[in-house]
């Protein structure tokens, strides 16, 4: 099992969840307006703790593209591993939108 912490909050997770799976399962309405696909960056998360090592051609090539490479990463790439301390930028809340994207697989 992996450890999430949001906001001082401790979850459990299962291993190889995606970050965003994980995140929006306990609760928090964050953004993920393309369905996970490394094309939107609004599941941008930055990591206090635990952050992969590994990043995948999709996330570098669209973080790259935006000019945002080593400013934050996207959950939606990311797998759930460890312990992993997160501060989610984007949510419904904090943008007033009013549906978080397609649902996650």
């Amino acid at each position: 099992m992996a450890t999430l912490i949001i906001d001082g909050n401790s979850y459990e997770v299962a291993d190889g969840t995606k970050l965003t799976v994980a995140i929006e399962n306990q609760g928090i309405d964050i953004l993920h307006r393309c369905g996970g696909n490394a094309k939107c960056t609004t599941c941008k998360v930055t990591f206090n703790a635990g952050e992969p090592d590994a990043m995948n051609e999709g996330e570098k090539a669209k973080l790259e593209e935006k000019g945002d490479l080593g400013e934050y990463r996207l959950s939606c790439q990311c797998l759930c591993v460890g312990t992993m301390d997160v501060n989610v930028l984007m949510t419904m809340t904090s943008t007033g939108l009013d549906d978080a994207g397609p649902a996650l697989s």
